[in-house]
């Protein structure tokens, strides 16, 4: 029986190997058909052998798992994609992506009072990235649409859920860091 436990550990390896977004436990469920905690042991046993003598992690984020690059090949790894980075956030972008995150749902005229400026443009292209969503509208005179943020926002950041959320000022450092907690690089 070991041999099918290793076998099924390089399964679950190479579906997180090749995956570009981090996979749930339900989705390695419903292509390996075994338990959940079988995997979960299983993923806890790789992500223990990759601490040592390899270049990457097994991190969970956005309420799955992922391979990242280890944060101490952070600077060849920015060598290697210089042209391919992530489009940086603008800072109204990120100002109202935090308001957002933290205060959510919320409605633009609260968005607009709580940053003192129009928020259209803004609210927009964070849409179009994918980074919020309408989340309904509220209940008072008119209706406002309220947003919300998206896995993709969990994602861009590195976060395993919105608990995982860091104080303001350090979501804005991240930022200016290449989107990566603590300038890791991960990739």
């Amino acid at each position: 029986m070991q041999g099918d436990k290793q076998k099924l550990k390089n399964i679950i390896e190479a579906l997180l190997f090749v995956s570009d977004k981090p996979l749930s436990l339900e989705h390695i469920r419903e292509v390996v058909e075994v338990e959940k905690s079988e995997i979960k042991s299983l993923i806890e046993e790789l992500r223990q052998e990759y601490l040592s003598n390899h270049c990457f992690r097994l991190r969970e984020v956005a309420g799955g798992y992922q391979m990242v690059t280890d944060p101490e090949y952070a600077q060849w790894l920015r060598k290697l994609f210089r042209g391919g980075r992530k489009e940086k956030l603008s800072r109204p972008a990120l100002e109202t992506l935090a308001i957002i995150a933290y205060k959510q749902p919320v409605t633009k005229p609260e968005i607009e009072h709580i940053r003192g400026v129009d928020a259209d443009g803004v609210v927009r292209t964070l849409l179009e990235r994918g980074l919020i969503r309408i989340a309904g509208r509220k209940n008072v005179l008119g209706r406002p649409i309220l947003y919300a943020t998206t896995k993709k926002f969990l994602e861009y950041f590195g976060l395993n859920s919105l608990n995982d959320l860091p104080p303001l000022d350090e979501l804005v450092k991240m930022e200016e860091t290449d989107g990566n907690p603590q300038d890791t690089g991960e990739n």
